[in-house]
């Protein structure tokens, strides 16, 4: 299992996020000014088969968000738990995307709008929060 859990962090990691690990990570990275894109990771098949590739290709655009992070579900337990307080009104899912906004959340992609999706629909919902959201590039 630590070799798909390391292959799902490095996937992450190439694809620009930065990993957060500890519940001080993410509220350092959350206290920043500007947009957050916040990918709840995890091993299933969704997360690696739709979500994943869906986040890398999604910054091909022209409104960007200011950074990328990422918690992983089941693996760092306290981070992610931190994360999900700030998003608020949704119930815990992964994978999941949430993209946040001096801290505070404006809107959520969850695991019922990932799973079953083709990955350019995941694209294009990930593209029309940072259409919402963030700054051009």
């Amino acid at each position: 299992m630590n070799d798909i859990v390391e292959q799902a962090r490095n996937e992450a990691v190439a694809a620009g996020f930065q990993e957060l690990r500890t519940p001080e990570d993410v509220e350092e990275a959350f206290k920043k000014s500007g947009t957050t894109l916040v990918l709840v990771n995890s091993v299933c098949g969704c997360a690696g088969g739709l979500a994943r590739p869906a986040a890398s290709h999604a910054v091909h655009y022209d409104k960007v968000p200011t950074q990328m992070v990422t918690v992983f579900a089941g693996q760092d337990k306290e981070a992610t738990e931190k994360a999900r307080s700030y998003f608020e009104g949704y119930p815990p899912s992964s994978p999941s995307f949430a993209l946040m906004k001096d801290g505070k959340c404006m809107g959520m992609i969850e695991r019922h709008e990932i799973e079953g999706s083709e990955p350019i629909e995941v694209v294009q919902k990930l593209q029309g929060l940072f259409e919402a959201y963030c700054e051009e590039v």
